[in-house]
């Protein structure tokens, strides 16, 4: 616990409480990246090469092969493909799968928000940290009178320029995450709608499975 007290110490003789501010949002920014990626590779974003088979199986009309490629399937996109095939095509359907598949984007969404409003404060924090850092050398200046000693104003100058560097640190690389984040969502909805608008509007309407209810449907799909 000293040990902890004492770098809190340094931390606010060096950079003042706004430089601690930034060590602690970038701690939980980190922390944020890390837990995104992992609901990603839980989710199996960007990974559908069972669901491209299937759509794929499912335009040119053999629908045993597009389901038994969903049934292998762990992606997170699987339940509402599965939805779209086990029942009749109709515009109410449609609506509803987009619904359910907008519903899984906003909770992978969920804490980019966080991410771009640390991206976009961080550096107004700092410059803030600067700005006060620099009233405190004038202050100082100021009091020293007739007396000014030129490394007074340097050394305060310093310490005030570190909080902009600090809040630059954190925004930089935090935007850089997001704007990937943001791109993979941004495919993630792209093969999402052509998927769907090929399930519903297959090239081959021909099945090969003539008389195939929704039933044998889900038992095909599990």
């Amino acid at each position: 616990m000293s040990l902890i007290q004492d770098a809190i110490t340094r931390i606010l003789d060096l950079g003042g409480p706004v430089v601690l501010l930034l060590l602690c949002v970038s701690v939980l920014a980190s922390a944020l990246v890390i837990y995104k990626l992992w609901q990603y590779q839980a989710a199996r974003v960007g990974r559908h090469r069972q669901l491209a088979i299937a759509v794929a199986a499912w335009d040119q009309g053999h629908h045993k092969a597009a389901l038994m490629a969903l049934g292998e399937s762990r992606s997170y996109l699987a339940p509402v493909l599965r939805m779209a095939l086990a029942a009749p095509q109709t515009p109410e359907l449609s609506a509803r799968v987009d619904a359910e598949a907008e519903a899984r984007f906003a909770e992978l969404e969920r804490g980019l928000g966080a991410l771009d409003m640390v991206a976009q404060l961080a550096p107004l924090m700092g410059l803030f940290g600067t700005v006060i850092g620099m009233i405190e050398a004038f202050q100082k200046l100021q009091s020293a009178g007739s007396s000014v000693d030129p490394s007074l104003l340097a050394g305060g100058i310093w310490v005030a320029l570190l909080t902009t560097a600090a809040g630059l640190a954190v925004a930089m690389p935090t935007s850089l995450v997001l704007s990937w984040l943001t791109a993979r969502m941004q495919r993630e909805r792209v093969f999402a709608n052509q998927a769907l608008r090929r399930v519903f509007a297959p090239q081959n309407t021909s099945a090969d499975a003539p008389g195939q209810s929704a039933a044998d449907v889900l038992a095909y799909v599990g």
